[in-house]
């Protein structure tokens, strides 16, 4: 076998891209606007989390601390519930620039008064305040989305959407850090005072940097009604009943989130017997936990949207928020642990990973919801798509709020059985969403199959077409060969397969849902081998992709077999484009026919190297069943893995 690089490779498929998504903090079409978001997002975060902290540790109010933590998140969220249909129709109708350089103005005059409102620990104006900060994030989360496409080419936008997510997190865990650290200090709520003032007077000089980006709509009417609005742009979620029930799936996960949150403080003095650098410690976790996840999703989903490590997502979330729950006693103190005291304690660790897991698996469980959201809404719509998405969020986490302080402020339900109460929700939660939609199972299953089993290395993969109709045609080496393409391929193929293969158990969950059709020899069962031929036709007449296997059966001495004319009866009825693919080292897998049966034998070797290879494209009037074979045989030599040639 020759080292030489395949010359049809297409690079971007086959290798990490050269380009590095940090270049873009260089340029004045982004990094100005990066630096702005970033900021905000620091000084919302070191605001809220020092007056939770002070409610927490130093308040002196009559009205218990339970109460006024869960009232503080609440204020906070409640306005992305009220403005967000407004704020949406305003980044439509103004030029984006200039209106983020207003809410950084408004943003300097709320943190004025909050200066004022700690200096003077009044606690009404820093609870209304906290109310403000929410409105002005509100006003600031459209445009902060909206304009990326606006200033970033179509190559930079996942890089810049990346980077503004990192930038997210680590804004909110510095945010987080700095509350912990700077309340601490005898001082601390001068500092604070002060810092919040600078953070904004920052975020708007660098605001002044952002180029400006033309308003989407500017004749756009703006409804001012805001409980029509909200309603209004929930139906446009609802018109795509994946898209709708991702929303949900995101709206829950963000009531699990604020639901922790909340509570840390409090689970952290009452429950581990911390103090507030305990809380700091947990927070910093599942920060970083969260970041952590986002990061590990584009790697495990081989940079593509893979929607089936949302379940693996809310198992996590389950396992590890039930252990979170169970995993610390905390050992008889007068005095509150510092972190040190705290990390010396038996079970201090585990509580620690649990927070780390817990956000990390939220990670892999939202970043994939967010990208079928934006893929499966319409272009024209997908804005307000998105402010139904934020609107709902929003009235997620103030349930979240109000469930917190019923539950444990006014039921004297305890944190720990709080979070047993999140965990049996989680998982309800969860298994109704899989059963309206169990494409997400189906696509879980799949993952699980070709990353236990395999590593799988693709060429030309671009070649596919993004929608239909097309036929894509493929030698036939194992029961698994349809999950690998379909692993692979950015959009959603029906496949044609043996009647056998598909009553498979477990596989048969697979194609069922996949929508697999399942065809049988003319001779032997005429009407599924019609029936058959009758779905496809109506596959391709509605523009989807359809994938066939022309040997019509496994390969039982690891060649490929004589191509049947099936293919090209169905281009006789739907004369579309064609696609020749081909898998490499799948033979001799515990899915083949090698040396045995297929899935009689034991595995004999895990992470296996297979290759999938795709062809140029092939037009109808010369797509025959010969010819078709001749080209997938010519991609299977290409194969760099020498044992399956």
């Amino acid at each position: 076998m020759s080292s030489t690089p395949d010359q049809n490779i297409d690079i971007q498929d086959s290798a990490p891209p050269k380009h590095n998504q940090f270049a873009l903090l260089a340029k004045k079409r982004f990094g100005p606007f990066f630096h702005t978001q970033f900021l905000g997002a620091f000084n919302d975060n070191l605001y809220k989390n020092a007056l939770i902290l002070l409610i927490a540790f130093q308040t002196t109010a009559a009205i218990r601390s339970d109460i006024l933590i869960n009232l503080a998140a609440g204020l906070f969220i409640l306005p992305f519930f009220l403005f967000s249909a407004t704020a949406g129709q305003i980044a439509d109708k103004f030029e984006k620039s200039r209106l983020i350089r207003i809410i950084k103005l408004m943003e300097i005059v709320i943190m004025i008064c909050a200066a004022l409102a700690l200096w003077f620990e009044n606690a009404f104006f820093l609870m209304l305040l906290l109310f403000f900060m929410g409105s002005q994030s509100t006003f600031f989360g459209p445009v902060k989305y909206s304009i990326i496409p606006q200033h970033l080419t179509e190559a930079e936008i996942i890089g810049g959407n990346a980077l503004v997510e990192m930038g997210t997190f680590v804004a909110i865990l510095l945010g987080t850090m700095a509350a912990g650290i700077l309340i601490q200090f005898s001082d601390g709520i001068i500092y604070t005072a002060i810092i919040v003032i600078v953070i904004a007077v920052a975020g708007w000089l660098c605001s002044r940097g952002i180029p400006v980006a033309a308003p989407a709509s500017p004749n756009l009417s703006i409804d001012w009604n805001l409980f029509t609005q909200t309603f209004k742009m929930i139906g446009f979620a609802r018109k795509e009943y994946s898209v709708f029930l991702s929303i949900m799936g995101i709206s829950w996960f963000w009531f699990l989130g604020a639901s922790y949150l909340t509570q840390i403080p409090n689970f952290t003095k009452q429950v581990l017997h911390g103090s507030e650098s305990v809380v700091t410690l947990l927070l910093t976790m599942f920060s970083v936990g969260i970041g952590a996840g986002s990061l590990l999703c584009e790697r495990l989903s081989g940079r593509k949207v893979e929607y089936g490590l949302v379940p693996i997502g809310s198992i996590g979330l389950s396992l590890f928020g039930l252990d979170l729950a169970l995993a610390y006693q905390a050992p008889p103190s007068e005095t509150l642990l510092g972190v040190l005291a705290f990390l010396k304690t038996s079970g201090s660790i585990r509580i620690t990973v649990d927070f780390l897991m817990v956000g990390l698996f939220g990670g892999l469980y939202i970043v994939p919801l967010y990208a079928l959201i934006q893929l499966r809404s319409e272009a024209a719509e997908r804005s307000r798509v998105i402010a139904a998405n934020n609107i709902l969020n929003a009235l997620f986490m103030t349930a979240a709020a109000l469930t917190g302080a019923v539950l444990i402020g006014m039921a004297d339900l305890s944190i720990s059985h709080f979070f047993i109460v999140l965990t049996a929700m989680n998982m309800a939660v969860a298994f109704y969403i899989y059963y309206l939609v169990p494409e997400f199972t189906m696509r879980c299953l799949v993952w699980i199959l070709t990353h236990i089993f395999y590593r799988i290395r693709h060429f030309n993969l671009r070649r596919l077409p993004l929608e239909g109709p097309a036929v894509i045609v493929c030698n036939h080496v194992s029961y698994v060969d349809p999950m690998i393409i379909a692993s692979l391929c950015r959009q959603p193929v029906r496949f044609v397969m043996n009647a056998t293969i598909f009553k498979i158990p477990v596989l048969n969950f697979i194609f069922r849902t996949a929508k697999t059709i399942p065809i049988a020899s003319k001779t032997k069962k005429p009407q599924i081998y019609a029936d058959a031929f009758k779905e496809i036709a109506k596959a391709l007449d509605n523009g989807d992709i359809v994938c066939i296997f022309p040997e019509g059966k496994l390969t039982l001495n690891g060649k490929i077999d004589t191509f049947r004319r099936g293919v090209e009866k169905i281009l006789e009825r739907n004369p579309v484009p064609v696609f020749p693919t081909a898998l490499s080292g799948l033979w001799g897998s515990f899915f083949s026919h090698k040396d045995a049966p297929a899935m009689t034998k034991m595995p004999r070797r895990f992470f296996s190297r297979i290759e999938y290879r795709v062809g140029e494209k092939v037009m109808p009037e010369t797509a025959t069943a010969a010819f078709l074979q001749d080209k997938v045989s010519e991609l299977k030599q290409r194969s760099e893995i020498s044992k399956y040639k």
